[in-house]
């Protein structure tokens, strides 16, 4: 039997894919289509006309509602040519993110200036880094502060909605590696995986930072990833109010991780269980993720993401 047909068909049986087929997680980013140069589009409560190419420009991002937030600094707002892309094409003026980047809203000033140095000097890699390894290399230090301090400064914002389901719709991943369901309207077993929609396609091809995702979840997930998350689980892994505060929103220069993104919070602690991130305080998560499976992992990030941020 071909393999495509047999994957297919355990799926349909078990309702679970493959364990070692993560390409949810970290999908392939497909070569982008030229974006319309004429048509201008309007977002909800916005004044601003921007075309589909120049929304997706590398180095001018689209501001839809200036008036919410500080002026952006020149990195932010254009990056620098000819390497660097504007930090908000991925991470948004509003600093929330898309599901192929991350939320930088409100991290401290010193983390987010860890992190563009964690990718500089290898210790954060794999498929979903190349970008930031790039942009990294090509940044001073006086250049990455403006926009560390302009994200810290932001609010993060109710971003994801989580929904358990055994379903969810067949989708395909675009450009910019978000992914969008088929309009056929057909569905399949969700599996062990977390699915990001858009809550609206266009608002989130134009890179409206009014409209935010849906993370479908395996049932359960919550209520597992709460008993992993407050308790350990009975030595399985670490508390996590231990290190980020009873909350989860964070202590000191340790990151708020509660309203993050499930799929992105999986990515997290998948890449440090498989090596990919390393080094500082890093190094503590370890003891978090070493007995973690991809079941458990996924629970967690559902938990953490049904949380407010």
């Amino acid at each position: 039997m071909h393999t495509a047909i047999l994957a297919a068909l355990l799926v349909s049986l078990t309702g679970f894919a493959f364990a070692d087929d993560l390409d949810w997680a970290y999908p392939p980013s497909p070569k982008p289509a030229p974006g319309d140069d004429v048509v201008q589009k309007q977002m909800p409560g916005s004044a601003r006309k921007y075309t589909q190419a120049q929304i997706d420009a590398f180095f001018d991002v689209p501001d839809w509602y200036p008036e919410e937030h500080p002026s952006m600094p020149p990195i932010v707002a254009h990056g620098v040519k000819p390497t660097v892309q504007a930090c908000a094409r991925c991470h948004l003026p509003s600093g929330d993110g898309h599901p192929e980047s991350s939320s930088l809203a409100g991290l401290p000033v010193p983390y987010i200036i860890r992190q563009v140095a964690a990718f500089r000097n290898g210790e954060r890699k794999g498929v979903r880094a190349t970008n930031m390894i790039t942009f990294a290399n090509a940044l001073s230090d006086d250049e990455v502060r403006p926009a560390a301090e302009y994200f810290s400064a932001l609010k993060p914002n109710v971003w994801t909605q989580v929904i358990e389901t055994e379903t969810v719709s067949t989708s395909y991943v675009g450009s910019g590696a978000m992914r969008f369901a088929q309009q056929s309207g057909n569905t399949e077993p969700i599996g062990n995986r977390i699915i990001s929609l858009p809550q609206d396609r266009e608002r989130a091809e134009s890179r409206d930072s009014h409209s935010g995702f849906v993370d479908y979840v395996p049932l359960g997930s919550i209520k597992r990833g709460e008993a992993l998350v407050s308790t350990g689980a009975e030595g399985k892994t670490v508390p996590c109010a231990i290190c980020h505060g009873p909350t989860f929103k964070g202590i000191a220069e340790i990151p708020n991780i509660a309203g993050r993104a499930p799929i992105y919070v999986f990515r997290q602690l998948n890449d440090i269980k498989s090596g990919n991130r390393f080094g500082g305080n890093v190094e503590l998560m370890r003891l978090v993720v070493t007995n973690l499976t991809q079941e458990d992992m996924i629970a967690i990030a559902a938990y953490l993401g049904s949380r407010e941020p």
